[in-house]
């Protein structure tokens, strides 16, 4: 079972995530918090496997929380609850450590699939999401390794050179980042072992230029490549 505390300060919002995460039989919801503050209490009293964070919550807010949780909690993932007018801020969860970013109005499938990526150690993000990212870096770099400057047409023109010199294995293990498979999950589909793809993809991020997996998520979607 996949353990997850969840914290949105709207108590319907709750009953709607519980509901679909629960429905799948292999996740349950540990804790439930009404703001920031008691995410990151009740996150180290559980000790969860996965953080679902709400991004505007009182007291404190989730992109803080998330950080607090990240640096006290290394066995808990985060995962970001949006709405797509949040999207701005997901540039600044990127920096804070969190693997997965799930639109509040999206798939049920894709929230129960984003939950089960991070916390098998992959990065997840909502394809509306991972757009608005490549919008909204604009003519700046969000992520470390990415282009400045040249506009939408310019970054994906970047990604699409920086993917070229990748290997073909290299390429396919990105695109499979990109649609938030964890290692074995790849090796899985790609018939190789664990080990294997994890040196592809230590590869892929020493060549990329870029510090994680949702770095190199963001450069495949903005290569095309999912």
């Amino acid at each position: 079972m996949i353990r997850v505390l969840l914290a949105d300060d709207e108590a319907m919002v709750r009953a709607g995530v519980r509901a679909i995460l629960t429905s799948g039989g292999e996740t349950e919801v540990v804790a439930e918090a009404g703001d920031g503050r008691e995410a990151v209490a009740l996150a180290r009293a559980h000790r969860p496997d996965v953080a679902l964070l709400d991004i505007r919550m009182p007291r404190l807010d989730g992109l803080a929380a998330a950080e607090e949780i990240v640096r006290t909690l290394p066995g808990t993932a985060v995962a970001m609850l949006t709405t797509f007018s949040e999207r701005a801020y997901v540039a600044r969860a990127l920096g804070g450590g969190a693997t997965g970013f799930l639109l509040k109005s999206g798939d049920p499938y894709e929230l129960i699939a984003g939950v089960r990526a991070v916390a098998g150690g992959a990065a997840f993000l909502s394809p509306k999401v991972a757009r608005g990212i490549i919008d909204d870096l604009g003519g700046g770099s969000a992520t470390p390794g990415t282009s400045t400057g040249g506009g939408r047409l310019g970054r994906e023109a970047t990604a699409r050179a920086r993917v070229a010199e990748l290997s073909p294995r290299e390429r396919e293990v990105l695109g499979l980042v990109g649609q938030g498979l964890s290692n074995p999950e790849i090796a899985a589909r790609l018939h190789l072992v664990e080990g294997t793809v994890k040196a592809y993809m230590s590869a892929v991020l020493e060549r990329l230029g870029v510090r994680n997996r949702v770095q190199a998520a963001i450069v495949a979607y903005e290569a095309g490549l999912v």
